[in-house]
C-alpha cells in the first residue's frame, strides 16, 4: 500500500511541474511579439520558444523539404519547410510553413510551392523543431523526409540555422493550411496513473481488511 501511495503522489507532483510547464508555454504565448533581428541575437533561442515571432528576411527555396506522414484536420500529408534567411543577419531560421495534401497515387511528385524573391514577412511562433517519427533508414535525405534533425541540416546545407523553428501563423492564402495542433504537455496522462496507483492501493487495502479481518469472524477457524 504504501508503495502503491508513494507512486500515486509522484504521479500527482509530475502532473503538478507539467501544468506549472503549460501555464509558462500560455505566458509566453500573451507575450508582445518579438522581432526576428531580436532572436537572432539571443545567446540562447530556445529560452523564446512558444512566443510570438515576425520575421524579414528571404526564402532559401532550393532547401525547402516535405515532412512525410504529417496529419492535420484528420488527412495525412506533407509539411512544407523552407529556411529564411534573415533580413539584416546572417543567421537563418528554419520555417514550418504549413501543411498540404500529397498526392498517393505518385508518391514522388511534389507539389508546387511558391517561395517568392525578395524580403518578405511573415508572423508565426516559435518552436521546437517538428516532432521526429519513426523512420527507416535513409529516410532522412532527399525532399521528402520522415523527419528533420537541425544540426544535421546545418552540416548539410551549410546554413546558419537557429537551434529553433518557427511555425508560420496566419490565413491559407498561399494553398497550406496552418492549423497547428496545440502544444500539449501531457497533464492528463500523469492523472491517469494516479487513479490507477490509487485504485491498486485501495484494492489491497480491502483485500487486506476481507483476508485479515473480515473473514476470520465469518469463517472462524475450527477448534
Amino acid at each position: 500500500m504504501a508503495g502503491t501511495l508513494a507512486l500515486g503522489r509522484w504521479q500527482l507532483s509530475r502532473a503538478a511541474q507539467k501544468v506549472a510547464m503549460q501555464a509558462g508555454m500560455e505566458a509566453k504565448s500573451t507575450m508582445s511579439i518579438l522581432d526576428g533581428r531580436v532572436l537572432a541575437a539571443r545567446a540562447d533561442p530556445a529560452l523564446e520558444l512558444h512566443r510570438r515571432v515576425a520575421l524579414r528576411g528571404q526564402w532559401i527555396p532550393e532547401r525547402t523539404v516535405f515532412l512525410d506522414n504529417r496529419p492535420m484536420n484528420g488527412r495525412t500529408g506533407l509539411y512544407v519547410v523552407t529556411p529564411m534567411r534573415l533580413e539584416g543577419s546572417a543567421a537563418v531560421v528554419l520555417v514550418q510553413r504549413g501543411w498540404v495534401a500529397r498526392n498517393f497515387m505518385d508518391r514522388s511528385h511534389l507539389p508546387t510551392i511558391e517561395s517568392p524573391a525578395g524580403v518578405r514577412e511573415i508572423v508565426g511562433r516559435i518552436a521546437p523543431p517538428p516532432a521526429k517519427l519513426y523512420e527507416l533508414s535513409g529516410s532522412d535525405t532527399g525532399l521528402i523526409r520522415q523527419n528533420i534533425d537541425l544540426a544535421g541540416l546545418a552540416v548539410e546545407t551549410g546554413l546558419a540555422l537557429l537551434p529553433v523553428s518557427v511555425q508560420q501563423t496566419g490565413a491559407a492564402g498561399d494553398g497550406m493550411l496552418r492549423d497547428w495542433p496545440q502544444p500539449a504537455v501531457g497533464v492528463e496522462k500523469h492523472y491517469g496513473y494516479a487513479f490507477q496507483w490509487f485504485a491498486l492501493s485501495s484494492l489491497i487495502a480491502i483485500l487486506y481488511v476481507w483476508f485479515q479481518i473480515v473473514r476470520r469472524f465469518i469463517y472462524p477457524r475450527r477448534a
